[in-house]
């Protein structure tokens, strides 16, 4: 992969979003994260095929059949084959992995894959609704009114009954505060303007569950965002065409994709199965261990989910997660820094674009271009991971990448 490209990930909390003015709709982001990959590759006759992560256009935009909206990126993109794939969260992911499955076919030399949702369309009770098609739709009506902080509300709630809930809530506060700090550093990241003093003590707020949850506050989620994400999967000739060096480019080492039945609850509410799996595949596939990777982007759509992670991962024991991240382990300076952007709750969640972000900062890091938010990425450790999880555990893409040589 190469020629990452992120526009700026809008809503509350971006000093320009005003939610009583005309924002920008899908065409603005598809033509700015697409121009944004061209121009890096030296224009779109170095493209053979697009491939666009959306979840939920036809809902919030009144807008589906989104790949034939690439011809309008750039006219040299006409006639050229081009889908739309969806997986809910995880949608991004799926671009990725239809660009690498093209590469790997022969039908292509060069896939542009874009991830892009806007969904600042309407109020966020109502998006809630929208979003619960992640899910069973079957359940929603017994389901929490917010469904989704409520779904991962009750694994938080399963989580302190069996781990502790001090110890836990201590987790999701230095899980935020290290999600803004990095944010602060990225200036396309939804929270790069916050100024909060203290932000373990304001994530530590108490849940109320007469306006929202049950054991989640609103700290403890992540953003409703409109963005879009932009990158390349391409071939070796590919990389060649495009006159892209190999420094300049991430190696694709290894994926794993798992999905589970969508109309079952999770077997265990405080682990993440699903995430498990694809972990395996992945780190399997690219013959590696936790212990080789210099960073990790992974799926915090509310904190618990991000402790969640750390357990699939390994690094901590079931039930340690908490601790783990509360110690720093998880920092831009810890143990494996994670989300380095700022992640779901710090970046940003336009919902079908995240997974291809998370391999927008990966590049980024691993190729040294990641400004602000660099980290020091130890030889011995030069690998990079992404995680990309749609609805409640149910499908998920995990890709191992390497710089290039």
């Amino acid at each position: 992969m190469a020629a990452g490209y992120n526009t700026i990930s809008l809503g509350t909390g971006r000093k320009e979003f005003n939610p009583r003015t005309e924002r920008p709709g899908l065409e603005h982001y598809l033509k700015e994260a697409g121009q944004g990959v061209l121009k890096q590759l030296g224009g779109a006759e170095h493209v053979d095929e697009s491939a666009v992560g959306n979840f939920m256009s036809a809902r919030f935009n009144k807008q589906a059949h989104l790949g034939a909206f690439v011809p309008m990126i750039d006219k040299g993109l006409r006639y050229k084959p081009s889908i739309s794939v969806e997986g809910a969260c995880a949608s991004g992911g799926l671009a990725l992995m239809t660009g690498i499955k093209s590469v790997l076919a022969g039908t292509a030399d060069s896939v542009l894959c874009i991830g892009v949702e806007v969904q600042n369309t309407v109020k966020a009770i109502y998006g809630a609704d929208i979003l619960a098609g992640a899910g069973w739709f079957s359940k929603r009506k017994a389901g929490h009114a917010y469904f989704f902080p409520g779904q991962f509300s009750d694994r938080a709630g399963a989580y302190y009954s069996e781990f502790g809930r001090e110890n836990a809530r201590k987790g999701f506060a230095r899980w935020f505060r290290n999600a803004i700090e990095n944010a602060r550093l990225c200036p396309t990241a939804q929270e790069h303007h916050n100024t909060t003093a203290d932000l373990e003590a304001l994530a530590l707020t108490e849940p109320n569950p007469r306006s929202f949850t049950d054991h989640l506050n609103v700290f403890d989620c992540s953003k409703v965002s409109d963005g879009a994400s932009g990158i390349a999967v391409l071939s070796d000739e590919g990389l060649k065409r495009a006159g892209i060096a190999y420094q300049d480019a991430v190696e694709i080492v290894g994926w794993g994709h798992a999905v589970d039945d969508i109309t079952e609850d999770p077997p265990q509410a405080t682990v993440l199965t699903t995430m498990q799996e694809a972990i395996r595949q992945a780190l399997s596939a690219a013959e590696i261990t936790i212990e080789q990777l210099a960073t990790i982007e992974l799926h915090d759509c509310f904190t618990i989910a991000g402790i969640l992670a750390v357990e699939a991962l390994g690094f901590a024991p079931h039930g340690k997660g908490a601790d783990f991240v509360a110690a720093g382990n998880t920092a831009r300076d810890g143990r494996i820094p994670m989300n380095t952007t700022g992640g779901l709750i710090g970046w940003g969640h336009p919902t079908g674009g995240t997974g291809v972000h998370m391999a927008v900062t990966i590049w980024e890091q691993l190729t040294g271009k990641a400004g602000l938010n660099q980290i020091a990425v130890d030889p011995s450790r030069p690998y990079g991971m992404t995680i990309n999880m749609g609805g409640d555990d149910k499908t998920v893409v995990a890709i191992v990448y390497k710089k290039a040589e």
